[in-house]
């Protein structure tokens, strides 16, 4: 977990991430660190049951209901919910067959982040993907 080589696979290698509880309006941590990932290049899909949309893309109540819409096509779960909510997360990315997790900074959850690298998830934890874009670079094409 939290491997250099993880963080720089994920980088590399993911087109679409769905995030889990991504915010409509700037203010909001989730917003802000998704607008940039989307300005990288990345395809955002927002999970949030309490939204209609952000960034521009149609937002879904869960991320069984993302990957049904676009199948196949999620390779990355961004979290920013509380710790209490990832075992469901983990417990649906396992069944979706989802490669990567990744847990913003304060999203800590050792046994949820255990059981998914156990089921050959990889996993970054406690880590902002905003400023792990930023220290790797501009993304290539």
């Amino acid at each position: 977990m939290n491997e250099p080589a993880t963080i720089q696979e994920i980088l590399d290698r993911t087109q679409t991430i769905a995030v889990v509880g991504l915010a409509d309006h700037e203010g909001r941590a989730s917003f802000g660190v998704s607008r940039f990932i989307q300005s990288q290049g990345y395809r955002i899909l927002p999970v949030n049951p309490n939204i209609e949309s952000s960034l521009g893309e149609p937002a879904f109540p869960t991320i069984e209901a993302a990957a049904a819409a676009h199948p196949g096509q999620i390779q990355l779960v961004n979290v920013f919910r509380r710790p209490e909510y990832v075992p469901e997360i983990v417990a649906d990315i396992i069944r979706l067959k989802i490669p990567y997790l990744w847990l913003q900074e304060g999203v800590i959850h050792e046994q949820a982040a255990a059981k998914a690298e156990a089921a050959g998830v990889k996993v970054v934890m406690d880590h902002c993907l905003f400023k792990e874009r930023l220290a790797h670079g501009p993304r290539k094409p």
